[in-house]
């Protein structure tokens, strides 16, 4: 899609910005293992299943539990891959997974689907996901090659229901992303989506329509701009970036400063932020955040307090554990962290970037408890839930 077809803003120079002054004090104090309740949404159970999850979201409607995620036959990203769904009253028993949007036919094979998240406003549950295909000297025998080479068509999709078990869509949003997180809300109302170098955003609270793109991109970009794991390469090298920045997820302080961390494939998060609603963002700096190279979660409980949800532990590289909950009272200075899983994970099956124990986390805070869904092993998908409401603050 190009850039004439929907209004861009964000392209004004970056700002220079300060100091991150974002830290999670890794290795300082104790880290308590906090107790879980856990269960297991999805686990392959025999070769001939579909043996690949990751992306995984929740979501709440009208008192049910959703759950969504990406899955593909064998492989990270394959032609085929899919986004299943399913649903609970309690959070301890769920319905038997099913394909929300089962596999979609592209213009050489099957196209790649990726869960991105669920928006709730009035009698709506919204689902999205992300959809582009392979170009085809990037396929062999139906499959992609390793690598991830060859995009094309990337954009995002939208599925409305009102009931939660009839779906409608999908909805062209003309976004060309594959978001990170669903929906977020700001002081204001308004809606942003966290990507990787794009944060598009709407004051449509259903989060439908109006959609405007912002972000990091260089100004050097041109009418073909998107924004999905092959893309983020592109920017790198655009932009000057000495790091790779992907996956973010953002949080807003009390002065109205949105903060968006990015993972940089480094043992550091990078951070930039946005003064005036995610219309413009400064530029990417270093934090003193640390982290496994992993995708992470940030919000913020009912009593004020910030809180992260990912794996900080720089070493043993990839291994994606323990998985951390740290907290913080101004948003800075996360100093305050609890075990929130520590299992090793044993893959069933072989598959192509396979791995990591506590993977891709999304958070959700509810009744008093934090709810957590994660992927192992980018295998099987589980789902957590701890009280919070009674932690020292």
């Amino acid at each position: 899609m190009g850039r004439n077809e929907q209004e861009s803003v964000g392209r004004r120079p970056l700002k220079a910005g300060s100091a991150s002054g974002v830290t999670n004090l890794a290795g300082s104090g104790r880290r308590p293992r906090l107790e879980t309740e856990r269960i297991c949404l999805y686990r392959p159970e025999h070769a001939g299943d579909w043996t690949y999850c990751h992306h995984p979201h929740l979501g709440r409607f009208k008192g049910r539990w959703y759950a969504m995620w990406s899955n593909a036959p064998a492989h990270e990203d394959d032609a085929g891959q899919r986004v299943m769904i399913a649903a609970s009253d309690d959070f301890r028993t769920w319905s038997p997974p099913r394909p929300l949007v089962d596999s979609m036919p592209g213009k050489h094979a099957p196209a790649v689907l990726t869960a991105a998240g669920f928006h709730e406003h009035g009698e709506t549950l919204v689902a999205y996901f992300g959809k582009y295909e392979y170009e085809p000297d990037q396929l062999e025998n139906g499959s992609r090659k390793p690598g991830d080479r060859g995009h094309t068509g990337t954009g995002l999709y939208a599925m409305v229901t009102s009931d939660g078990v009839e779906w409608r869509g999908p909805i062209d949003l003309r976004l060309p992303l594959v978001p990170n997180h669903g929906p977020q809300r700001t002081t204001s109302g308004r809606l942003i989506l966290s990507g990787n170098v794009l944060f598009p955003f709407t004051d449509d609270p259903a989060g439908l329509s109006g959609w405007r793109l912002a972000g990091i991109c260089p100004e050097t970009a041109d009418e073909t701009v998107r924004d999905d794991s092959e893309a983020i390469h592109i920017w790198k090298k655009s932009a000057g970036w000495p790091v790779l920045l992907c996956e973010g997820s953002f949080y807003q302080t009390k002065d109205g400063v949105l903060h968006m961390l990015l993972r940089s494939n480094t043992e550091r998060l990078w951070v930039t932020r946005s003064e005036d609603d995610g219309e413009s963002w400064s530029a990417p700096k270093p934090t003193d955040f640390t982290d496994n190279a992993s995708k992470f979660h940030f919000g913020r409980l009912p009593d004020g307090r910030y809180y992260y949800v990912g794996c900080p532990d720089p070493e043993p590289r990839w291994i994606r554990n323990p998985l951390v909950l740290s907290l913080s009272g101004d948003g800075a200075v996360f100093d305050r962290h609890y075990v929130l899983g520590d299992d090793r994970y044993a893959i069933r099956y072989p598959g192509m970037c396979k791995g990591g124990d506590y993977g891709y986390p999304h958070t959700r805070f509810e009744d008093g408890y934090l709810h957590v869904i994660y992927s192992a092993g980018k295998e099987s998908i589980y789902v957590l839930r701890t009280a919070v409401d009674h932690k020292e603050g």
